[in-house]
């Protein structure tokens, strides 16, 4: 049946984006392992993340809606493969804390409440019903990239201090991901291990390794770009960067690719090319192609095209491209003069 995201966090089927972000709210505080020390605290707010993850982005709700958990991650009835959407599919990315953070500005901003000048300000008890934002936060639902979560930058007013500090965010870290014209024909998984500095409940930083997944897509081009967001160094007062990956073309022995065609360069000798050949042109599947020469020249300006052999359309998987060849004629390096002789007799001014 797959899990329902509905039941996780308390709402109607019809529920509005106001409703989702409440109850988002309420839960999350309620189940912040920081908090909530309680067996099943834990699991029980990564599953809520998940769940507004998936219900704050209409996208993923829609597909939700209709194919449900199953669908919606490329399961059976939609998804990759399915009859939903199938140039979509959605993995949660396991880290509540960073929707959390997304949400309120602070994977953990219970402690600016709890310990300020040695006092106890606030004290949200694991029975608390928290509809209201007791920091003055409100979360406007954010389209596109993955998370689907919702996000303002704000500073905690603390006594009615005047001087509000604004969360302030790193630049995007960009790191190129050379993936091979095989992978792009197929599709594949890359997982990227990332080094970051995580921002600890007592204000101190501590190193974390962290494994991000990434579904290439067939047919993806080169320079695409995958943002996990919110993934950079923690830190105090301002926004983790995003890391992005950049899709880079693995520099393959045989072909060349353009777009979603690809380029072979089929080299022959001077001979063949005035008197004819047959040659065997390689393919992605690994079978090859006879392409024949008898009543034709061969020049360096020739070009054959052969279709629907080429990388797969990213769009329109099913389709592909072409397979472009090129010539490059070999010249002898030496010609002996009774062949030079034959050759101005024969050949055209």
């Amino acid at each position: 049946m797959g899990k329902d995201y509905y039941k996780i966090l308390g709402i109607a089927k019809n529920a509005t984006d106001d409703d989702i972000k409440k109850a988002y709210r309420k839960l999350a505080l309620k189940y912040h392992p920081d908090k909530n020390k309680s067996a099943g605290a834990e699991e029980k707010f990564k599953e809520v993340a998940e769940a507004y993850e998936v219900l704050s982005d209409k996208k993923k709700r829609d597909i939700y809606d209709k194919h449900g958990e199953e669908g919606l991650k490329g399961g059976i009835g939609g998804g990759a493969g399915g009859q939903g959407n199938p140039n979509f599919t959605y993995t949660f990315h396991g880290d509540p804390r960073a929707t959390f953070a997304q949400f309120f500005g602070s994977s953990s901003p219970f402690q600016a409440f709890f310990d300020i000048g040695g006092g106890r300000m606030f004290n949200f008890g694991d029975d608390m019903d928290v509809d209201d934002d007791p920091f003055g936060i409100s979360g406007a639902p954010r389209t596109g990239g993955p998370g689907g979560g919702a996000f303002r930058s704000h500073s905690f007013n603390v006594h009615n201090s005047p001087n509000r500090s604004k969360d302030k965010q790193d630049p995007p870290i960009e790191h190129d991901l050379y993936v091979s014209l095989e992978d792009i024909t197929k599709g594949c998984t890359k997982k990227m291990k990332i080094s970051r500095k995580v921002l600890q409940p007592d204000g101190s930083l501590r190193k974390e390794d962290k494994v991000l997944t990434i579904s290439v897509k067939p047919g993806w081009k080169a320079g695409t770009k995958i943002t996990f967001q919110r993934e950079g160094d923690q830190g105090r007062n301002k926004i983790p960067a995003d890391i992005v990956f950049i899709i880079r073309d693995k520099p393959h022995p045989l072909f060349k690719r353009e777009g979603s065609d690809i380029k072979y360069t089929a080299k022959i000798s001077l001979k063949q090319a005035l008197c004819g050949c047959s040659i065997e042109v390689p393919t992605m599947s690994g079978t090859t192609i006879p392409l024949h020469f008898t009543n034709e020249i061969v020049k360096p300006t020739t070009i054959k095209r052969i279709q629907g052999y080429g990388l797969p359309l990213p769009k329109e998987p099913s389709r592909r491209g072409d397979l472009i060849v090129n010539f490059e004629i070999k010249f002898p390096e030496h010609l002996s003069q009774s062949a030079k002789d034959i050759l101005y007799d024969t050949l055209p001014n």
